[in-house]
């Protein structure tokens, strides 16, 4: 038995409190089972009770066996002296506050239907499973499934949102800088991601802005502070770029010297640094209130007009500085438009929505869900358990949520799905 089991029983009240007696004899009468703690100290704050004929108010504390008390070390810890009653599973021993004073304690091993124990153990019977549920998954509901993949979605954005207030944070609210710190990171996908970010931090979005009013200056700055022109090589285009990055890092001061080097190993050539960081240098060239024009694009197609954007025309024929091969255009493809739809756009969006007091949690759910499933191997494998439970990019999130946060972490008793099927309601 695990302890979040008895947590959820006695959150939600699943067991017969009716005939809820302490390991003592006394009547116990369940007013507030309090809230849920999820930090250190006692499982549930300010619960109350009546024990006996006395009412109480104060903390409950949760073990699987009474004896995990001691193992716990709570005896020790005062911050436990305001326990008013210790549930167990299994009550092996009597326990004591800090003070020496007993704590009545509740088992619940006799208190519940013996369905929901039968239900909790097929949840957590193989453990060779890739998920929990997988054998049940497919029988769950529409709707149950529904509101979740939303639920699930709204708090991968929460989570994105972390980033994006760390990084107003440091750039004093300015909404412009973190855009464009984001969209850096997003352009560098998984390998260089935390490459162009450092990149773009390095910079003042001042110098970004100025440079951004000429195509060879803002290519030369970011390549610039990316390491990519720290060489000798005798090709026009290259040395234009090093000459005008020379010429910026004098009369800006920039150094690049805490900039992580981007990497090659296992690109595919259209992810090369050289390509996505010539695409982003255009689309701050072409777009010089970017935010703003994004803040304000209601529709799909409109924000995509907004990244149909190319490489500069040296990069029609190369992937690298010194290989050459034949012409052809380098646009942003309609996924990479989707990566970045997801992962900057819609999650700066949300944050700004929030900040300016105008909630459009509504519009971009919509938007989002106009946006193809992503195919990566989570959603694959959901697939294989239910063909329709991804058919956009919001289940598509969704679902990356829920495996990485629940299934993962065998949080089972906090996932929708998994108390359904703990109810035997799928």
């Amino acid at each position: 038995m695990r302890e979040d089991f008895l947590h959820y029983l006695w959150k939600y009240k699943k067991f017969d409190f009716t005939n809820a007696e302490t390991t003592q004899g006394e009547k116990v009468l369940l007013i507030d089972s309090g809230t849920h703690n999820f930090n250190s100290g006692p499982d549930f704050f300010n619960a109350r009770l009546k024990i006996g004929e006395q009412v109480w108010a104060g903390n409950v504390e949760l073990h699987t066996k009474a004896s995990d008390w001691y193992f716990h070390q709570h005896e020790k810890d005062k911050n436990y002296d305001n326990v008013i009653l210790h549930v167990v599973w299994e009550d092996d021993v009597e326990v004591r506050r800090h003070n020496k004073t007993p704590i009545p304690s509740l088992s619940l091993k006799n208190l519940v239907d013996r369905d929901l124990i039968t239900g909790y153990q097929k949840l957590f019977a193989s453990s060779q499973s890739w998920i929990s549920c997988e054998k049940s998954f497919k029988y769950i509901d529409d709707f149950t499934l529904r509101h979740w993949q939303e639920r699930l979605y709204l708090e991968r954005l929460e989570e994105k949102s972390i980033l994006i207030q760390d990084l107003l944070l440091k750039s004093e609210n300015n909404w412009e800088a973190v855009l464009f710190q984001m969209l850096a990171k997003n352009f560098g996908l998984n390998l260089n991601g935390d490459a162009f970010l450092s990149m773009a931090q390095s910079l003042d979005f001042s110098v970004v802005q100025k440079a951004a009013q000429h195509s060879l200056q803002i290519e030369a700055l970011l390549f610039g502070q990316c390491g990519l022109l720290d060489r000798q090589l005798n090709i026009p285009y290259f040395n234009q770029l090093k000459k005008e990055y020379a010429y910026l890092s004098h009369k800006y001061k920039l150094t690049n010297s805490g900039v992580i080097r981007p990497k090659y190993f296992r690109l595919r050539p259209d992810n090369f640094p050289n390509i996505r960081l010539s695409q982003l240098a255009s689309l701050y060239f072409k777009h010089k209130n970017l935010f703003s024009e994004l803040v304000a694009s209601k529709s799909l197609k409109a924000i995509y007009s907004i990244l149909d954007i190319e490489t500069s025309l040296f990069w029609n024929s190369h992937y690298t500085f010194p290989k050459e091969h034949k012409e052809r255009k380098k646009v942003l493809s309609d996924a990479f438009k989707d990566l970045v739809l997801i992962n900057t756009i819609i999650p700066l969006r949300f944050c700004y929505s929030r900040a300016i007091g105008n909630d459009e949690v509504e519009e971009l759910l919509s938007l989002i869900e106009q946006i193809p499933a992503e195919n990566n191997k989570i959603v694959q494998n959901f697939k294989k358990l239910r063909e329709s439970c991804v058919e956009n990019s919001l289940q598509s999130q969704a679902m990356v949520q829920l495996k990485k946060m629940y299934c993962e972490a065998n949080k089972c008793l906090d996932c929708a799905i998994g108390v359904k099927l703990l109810q035997g309601k799928a």
